[in-house]
């Protein structure tokens, strides 16, 4: 059937358009020039409309589209919409029908997906919307017009509604899901640690997302949630001792889980492990190689005694070398450095010691050739970033050659070597589910090696425990961001906030989250304490007032608690008080330790000295290198942001009581931001 416009309505129109023909399923549209197929499924609606003599046809298509034809005689344009109505009204019907049994078929798949006896993932859901919309693409229908048929409203309704509101459907399911978890497994949560969980921390277990970041502050049972998830995955057969496994940041802590694990869920199989016993593992079973650890990652007076030498034998034997040393701790530094033959000045060597392990180890940690540490440098520094290396160049061939002689590797050069192990493929990992303690210590390095396991297996699960606000170890080459971007690296998944602590007041909490939040770039969360602190819970001391301090907390500390002094610096350390307390106060249990020492450490009362101004105070006034500059990620735009986290970590090492000594001549800026908390100032002890 075919409809044309008239001789003169044709010529008064001035339109591309002027014949229709009604096809098999599916009209055409043409013009001298120009020609237009409309299949039915594309055809939302038809108009016939009448003018002051001929009539017009609009045909309308998805995106607001109109297809006109105008200048027909009235009464065939009516004939011919009344026949096109007919076909395409039929069509519609037989292919509502077709469009019926798909709905069905995906409202029945939607529900079995909601009804696991599982966490349902959002990687999941993301698969499952893609997958509706696939099946949407193939039916014969415009989706537009799906809710005119009888027989597939409500299916598409319910479709439509669980794709508007997938995510938060997809959490409320999982609320429910995680309620029934945890009154069905009751027992479970109440025996597997010494105390009952709470509810984050029981939450944060069952939580089934491929990557799940707990932000845990201090106190708060990190290590409890681990042990705890590791006993939940084996209880609901999630998998199989041997198929998971535990990263700690030292052998201590790897220790210590391995302990907790055999005492709370009886299981050998399961083993805590550093990340560079798992790099040798990889090494081991991915190669032929059976590498060695060298004796210098493990004897500090042999590492600096290395760089000593050699950074000794540089100036000594080349005086470029030492001019550029000098120019190099006198005008960046700003150390004070002696006429003549300069590095033989044992203050100065030693001072410089540990400044060159630093500085070795990120070169290494970087792994790649001078050229690319240089080509990745700021612009703004790359120039003197450059002749920084090339001055710790025979530094660095000493330490290879070290490493060499020994036939060990370093921490390093592990971490390198399993990485290139796993993309090569020839480790495969066996491990479905991966659980790191203390997440925000990790490294680039680190987090690749991470990466290089996922990798093995989609499948693979990372579960994190971490707190943002005890980042402290930017020095070494930790990269905050990899926690608080932690998705953006590691993939969709979810976070869980513990907001519980059982180790201080909350007296001591509200300043210690009051100060560290002062930082708008830290992650925001709750840490509520159970215990009720005084107002002297914490106060501000002059620093001459140590000693009458100690003296009065001889008299009311118990002997089973401890008192901990701790200081920005190792050189702080009070000795001659302290060798005087062991006679004086014989029965108060007196540690001292460096605030980056004390991590994971707790005591009744925390001692923290050295509040003051300069190179030496705290926070630290001392200069970042050129070469950490380079070699280091950028640092935080808000001013002492690491250094606040140092004091954040020192506070909360304490049970009951945190004294802050400042000097009263040269107090650190940190003095007026607790006074501003509302920390009050003492006299004396």
């Amino acid at each position: 059937m075919e409809l044309k416009a008239t001789s003169m309505g044709k010529r008064l129109a001035q339109h591309p358009y002027h014949c229709v023909r009604l096809l098999a399923a599916g009209v055409e549209v043409s013009g001298d020039k120009h020609e237009y197929l409309i299949p039915f499924n594309q055809l939302l609606g038809v108009a016939c409309k009448r003018g002051l003599v001929w009539g017009e046809l609009e045909f309308m298509l998805p995106d607001d589209k109109v297809v006109r034809l105008h200048g027909t005689e009235w009464q065939e344009t009516q004939r011919f919409h009344h026949y096109l109505q007919q076909a395409w009204q039929q069509w519609s019907r037989e292919m509502s029908d077709v469009c019926c049994q798909v709905l069905n078929d995906l409202q029945t798949r939607i529900q079995t997906f909601e009804q696991q006896d599982r966490w349902l993932k959002r990687s999941e859901l993301s698969a499952a919307t893609a997958s509706l919309h696939q099946q949407f693409s193939a039916l014969p229908l415009p989706l537009e017009r799906l809710s005119e048929f009888d027989n597939c409203r409500a299916q598409w309704q319910y479709c439509q509604q669980w794709l508007e509101q997938g995510e938060a459907a997809l959490r409320q399911r999982n609320r429910v899901w995680t309620e029934q978890m945890l009154t069905q497994y009751r027992d479970f949560f109440v025996s597997i640690e010494t105390t009952p969980l709470n509810r984050a921390q029981s939450e944060a277990v069952v939580n089934g997302e491929d990557a799940l970041l707990v932000l845990a502050g201090a106190g708060s049972g990190k290590t409890s949630v681990l042990v705890a998830r590791a006993g939940w995955l084996m209880t609901r057969k999630l998998a199989a001792p041997e198929q998971i496994l535990l990263l700690a940041f030292g052998r201590q802590a790897a220790e210590e889980m391995n302990d907790r694990i055999r005492s709370r869920l009886g299981e050998s199989a399961i083993q805590a492990r550093t990340f560079h016993s798992l790099a040798l593992h990889i090494i081991r079973e991915g190669s032929n190689k059976q590498p060695v650890i060298s004796k210098l990652e493990s004897d500090a007076e042999a590492r600096r005694a290395l760089l000593i030498e050699t950074w000794r034998q540089q100036c000594g034997e080349k005086k470029a070398q030492a001019n550029g040393w000098r120019q190099w701790l006198r005008d960046e530094l700003q150390w004070a450095v002696p006429e003549g033959h300069f590095w033989q000045d044992d203050a100065l060597s030693q001072r410089l010691a540990s400044r060159l392990e630093r500085w070795v180890g990120l070169m290494r940690m970087h792994g790649g050739a001078q050229a690319a540490m240089i080509a990745d440098a700021p612009d703004a520094i790359r120039d003197s970033f450059s002749k920084r290396i090339r001055l710790m160049a025979p530094l660095l061939k000493a330490w290879k050659g070290a490493l060499k002689q020994e036939g060990a590797v370093d921490f390093s050069g592990l971490i390198h070597q399993a990485v290139a192990i796993l993309e090569k493929g020839r480790f495969i990992s066996p491990w479905k589910h991966i659980l790191v303690d203390e997440f925000q210590d990790i490294s680039p390095q680190r987090a690749a090696l991470l990466t290089a396991l996922r990798k093995q297996n989609s499948q693979t699960v990372l579960f994190s425990v971490g707190d943002d606000w005890q980042a402290i170890y930017r020095f070494s080459g930790a990269e905050m961001s990899l926690t608080t971007a932690f998705h953006h690296y590691f993939g969709e998944g979810d976070r869980c906030v513990l907001d519980t602590t059982y180790r201080f007041n909350d007296r001591i909490g509200e300043i210690a989250n009051g100060f560290i939040q002062q930082n708008p770039h830290q992650l925001t969360k709750p840490l509520n304490s159970l215990v009720k602190g005084t107002k002297k819970a914490i106060a501000l001391l002059p620093q001459e007032q140590l000693e009458p301090l100690l003296n009065k907390l001889s008299g009311y500390v118990k002997p089973d608690e401890r008192v901990l002094l701790l200081a920005r610096y190792h050189h702080l350390r009070p000795t001659t008080l302290l060798e005087k307390a062991k006679t004086r106060w014989p029965k108060l249990r007196l540690d001292f330790m460096t605030i980056h020492g004390s991590k994971g450490q707790q005591a009744d009362v925390v001692i923290l000295l050295g509040l003051q101004q300069g190179n030496e105070g705290f926070p630290a006034e001392a200069r970042e290198s050129v070469i950490e500059q380079g070699l280091l990620p950028q640092p935080e735009a808000f001013e002492d942001a690491e250094e606040r986290r140092l004091a954040y970590v020192a506070l909360t090492r304490a049970r009951q009581q945190v004294w802050l000594l400042y000097d009263r001549e040269q107090p650190s800026r940190f003095v007026e931001h607790f006074r501003k908390l509302g920390v009050p100032a003492l006299r004396k002890a």
